[in-house]
């Protein structure tokens, strides 16, 4: 006889059967009976409850992003919605695997606009891959393993399922499908001789790296096709550690203020042979390296979903396929570099002296902060930002030496890194993970601390304290001059608010006292926050508020 389970017991058996290991949440009444069965699976998932929404969200994209399958966060209906959609947008402009549960209302009370009432595919339809609501408990295994193989397959993203409540009750026969995993598309041989016979008529070829789903393996491949083709690689924004930053082949990120000369180099390609990256605004400085629709460029573009080959841009060739299969593929690969091989060791040196720290005339320097990092952190420490002008300081001063160790949201996202360290840390107890912030992107989460402290998530936050929404700052200086409105912000003593979580905190005044600061956090063996006192004056690494 088949055995008889609630719809909430077969939602949390099949997690348990898709190899989920944390979920993350901040409870509701909605779904009580998903709490419940998740209490009888507590040996198999780790439910972890947030301080917010946003934040727990966060947390699963990040969850999905280090583990490549889907993160998993629950939410209540209307409000709890509305906070999380922050890591919706994350997870599909990120390309990373995410499902969202939201509790939802009775379904006899629904199109009333009853308490807390929301639609949901209308409100996450154009950023979600998939949204739906389960109205049969008999469909419930059906539509959670779809979920992970939507989540999962092609260009990875975010779904959205509702559980209405009453429905989570109903007890019907339960019958668990097998796990989901991600279908793997080769290339057809035909296509790697194409690519193949470009590169030999090529003079100034570059290769650009980003996107998700990167194996290990597929990455070593990457890297081993240029380096036997002696090829420049640039990573998208917020890919760097797609590639062992001290690489000869390494030439530096296509993101916010990237280095001109490597701009210009990309402008000035005559091949671009593009893995992963679906050579976004950001990517391109706003579609003026790489022109849509037709560029200049000879362009090869390889994208996991055959939706995003010819989107925006028309390619030579367009290959949808694994990005792993591919990279194989290409790893065999061998022409003659003699062409470009000057080029991509000048490309190297120009790096290298794009990334050597830059002087700062007050407060602490955060060039030398990121390469005292560098320094000091072991290769697979994991490090995580939101959103500022600080983090341009990070992307370009830090560099990566694994894969799967940069957590950052290519969506611009604030308040992402304090709750992507949580998570972080809690899939990986092991590794050191470092946040860096800023005080306005540090405060629109920092009520995560408590959730740290609540699991003994050990994590370090590096705050740059300036005092001023540093990026709008800049902006508003270079349009408006002498008029400053709405970006000065009065802090709190941010070393004590760690104090108070049960951490260690300090306040670091001069950079020269950064590396003991540092040591001391890391001994320290809890969550610690360093309060890094930064001028308002160097806004970015290239421009001081004096210069705009």
């Amino acid at each position: 006889m088949t055995e008889t389970r609630t719809a909430a017991q077969i939602l949390v058996d099949c997690l348990v059967a898709q190899g989920t290991s944390h979920a993350f949440c901040v409870p509701g009444e909605s779904y009580l009976a998903v709490l419940d069965a998740l209490y009888d699976a507590r040996n198999s998932i780790q439910l972890v409850t947030g301080r917010h929404e946003a934040g727990v969200a966060n947390m699963a994209e990040a969850h999905g992003k280090l583990t490549g399958r889907p993160g998993v966060a629950f939410v209540t209906r209307g409000p709890g919605a509305t906070h999380a959609a922050i890591g919706v947008h994350t997870a599909k402009q990120d390309s990373t695997p995410l499902i969202l549960f939201i509790g939802q209302i009775d379904r006899a009370t629904r199109d009333r606009e009853a308490f807390q009432e929301v639609d949901y595919r209308a409100m996450f339809g154009t950023v979600a891959k998939w949204v739906a609501e389960i109205d049969d408990a008999s469909r419930m295994a059906e539509y959670v393993t779809r979920a992970f193989a939507v989540a999962m397959n092609g260009r990875p993203g975010p779904v959205v399922l509702a559980l209405p409540e009453d429905m989570l009750v109903e007890a019907v026969p339960a019958r668990v499908p097998p796990r989901v995993e991600p279908v793997r598309a080769a290339a057809v041989p035909a296509d790697i001789a194409r690519i193949e016979a470009l590169l030999a008529r090529a003079r100034r070829p570059l290769v650009v790296l980003g996107g998700s789903g990167w194996s290990a393996a597929g990455l070593a491949a990457v890297q081993a096709f240029a380096e036997a083709n002696r090829l420049p690689v640039a990573t998208g924004f917020r890919r760097k550690a797609l590639i062992d930053n001290r690489h000869p082949c390494y030439v530096g990120e296509l993101g916010l203020g990237p280095n001109p000369k490597l701009a210009a180099r990309t402008r000035e390609a005559d091949l671009l042979i593009v893995l992963g990256s679906r050579l976004s605004e950001v990517v391109t400085s706003g579609y003026t390296l790489v022109e849509a629709p037709l560029p200049r460029q000879t362009l090869v573009h390889v994208h996991p979903d055959s939706g995003e080959i010819g989107r925006v841009y028309q390619a030579e060739v367009g290959i949808a396929a694994s990005l792993d299969c591919v990279a194989a593929a290409l790893a065999a690969v061998r022409v003659d570099s003699a062409a470009w091989a000057a080029d991509t060791a000048t490309a190297r040196a120009d790096y290298e002296a794009w990334v050597a720290p830059v002087a700062v005339g007050e407060g602490v320097n955060l060039a030398a902060v990121m390469a005292h990092l560098a320094e000091v952190l072991p290769e697979d420490a994991i490090l995580t930002n939101g959103a500022g002008n600080f983090a341009a300081w990070l992307h370009r001063f830090y560099e990566h030496r694994r894969p799967g160790t940069q957590l950052a949201p290519t969506n611009g996202a604030m308040g992402y890194g304090l709750p992507a360290a949580v998570a972080a840390k809690l899939v990986d107890p092991a590794r050191t993970v470092v946040c860096i912030a800023d005080d306005g992107d540090f405060q629109m989460s920092f009520q995560e601390l408590s959730t740290a402290a609540q699991y003994g998530a050990a994590i370090i936050v590096l705050v740059a304290n300036n005092g001023v929404y540093g990026t709008i700052r800049m902006h508003q200086d270079r349009e408006y001059p002498g008029r400053v409105s709405g970006t000065t912000m009065m802090n709190p003593d941010f070393a004590a608010l760690a104090r108070a979580y049960g951490g260690h905190g300090a306040r670091v005044e001069r950079t020269e006292d950064f590396p003991a600061a540092f040591a001391q956090a890391r001994a320290a063996g809890t969550l610690a926050v360093l309060d890094l006192a930064v001028s308002p004056k160097f806004i970015s690494p290239t421009k001081t508020l004096s210069d705009l």
